[in-house]
């Protein structure tokens, strides 16, 4: 059975490869048409005249987006997001400043930082930062 469906895939795949190019080839042959001994017919000229006007509406069309949609949103979020850590970073002074200079320490729950083997690297997470994180090195 296991030697069956693999047949099957391999032999069906080149056949759902045919029928999906077969679209293209008809599309080929519908230019063919319409080029005829070498010099385009008008249809052709006015057709290929429309892709390209409405690529350069498209392409303008986007351009646009950028600039009046996505620079101002991400001048907007980098203000949002500046705003933010700046009050986060005022609220941990102030934590500070009621603690005597020091934050307060975490509190030691048995389900975090549980480690059951190191790391390749150490006992830390690949993205360690000694200020914010708990220093697993100094834990038994």
């Amino acid at each position: 059975m296991l030697r069956v469906v693999p047949r099957t895939v391999a032999r069906s795949a080149p056949r759902r490869a045919a029928r999906s190019a077969r679209g293209y080839a008809h599309h080929a042959g519908h230019v063919e048409e319409l080029v005829v001994g070498g010099n385009p017919t008008k249809e052709y000229l006015a057709n290929r005249a429309n892709i390209e006007h409405h690529a350069a509406e498209t392409t303008e069309l986007w351009r646009k987006i950028s600039f009046f949609v996505a620079i101002p949103a991400t001048i907007l979020a980098t203000l949002w997001v500046r705003r933010v850590e700046a009050e986060h970073a005022e609220h941990a002074e102030h934590i500070k400043a009621e603690h005597g200079g020091e934050m307060p320490a975490i509190p030691d729950y048995e389900y975090l930082n549980k480690r059951g083997k190191p790391f390749p690297w150490g006992r830390n997470s690949l993205f360690f930062n000694p200020h914010v994180n708990k220093n697993m090195e100094d834990v038994e």
